[in-house]
């Protein structure tokens, strides 16, 4: 018969992890073109809120697309309020909500990801100010180094659960 043994954790010293006792947000609201590849985006660093969906609109009509703009949005609160779903229709922007709990079929939700894994990748920034620099970079809508990879990342093409063999098993 085995014997059980108490088992207990000490350390001599305490690791002691540096962690900022006031957490300062960059927040970013984008939206991405399908077919171009422009991004449109809203920074700040307070909150997201109808305000700063308003301004995306805004911003997405000015671009000068010149065609009908469909955005696609998941059902966060402050996009579904009325004086976003105004804001749209005094733009002539179509509001197109998916549905709850499927980020993935939301295509910026790639371009996020890949932004988190290139600029952060598990690093620590020394300011809250160099943090929005390792950020902007990856989202830049010009020509840049992540350019091409964003380019096969945001392709339309979703999987399909048709002719997976995998799932007959």
């Amino acid at each position: 018969m085995p014997a059980s043994f108490p088992v207990g954790l000490w350390c001599a010293a305490r690791p002691f992890v540096k962690a900022a006792s006031e957490r300062e947000r960059y927040n970013v609201l984008g939206a991405f073109h399908a077919v171009g590849h422009e991004r449109v985006g809203v920074t700040n660093s307070t909150c997201v809120a109808a305000q700063t969906v308003c301004e995306l609109l805004r911003r997405s009509a000015a671009s000068g697309l010149g065609t009908a703009i469909t955005l696609v949005m998941d059902n966060a609160r402050y996009q579904r309020c009325q004086r976003v779903k105004d804001r749209a229709d005094s733009l002539k922007i179509e509001l197109l909500f998916l549905p709850s709990y499927s980020p993935n079929l939301n295509r910026i939700e790639r371009l996020r990801k890949f932004a988190k894994k290139a600029a952060l990748n598990s690093r620590r920034h020394a300011s809250f100010a160099k943090f929005p620099c390792a950020i902007d970079p990856c989202l830049d809508p010009r020509p840049t180094t992540y350019r091409s990879q964003i380019a096969t990342l945001m392709t339309p093409a979703f999987q399909t659960f048709e002719d997976v063999s995998l799932l007959a098993a």
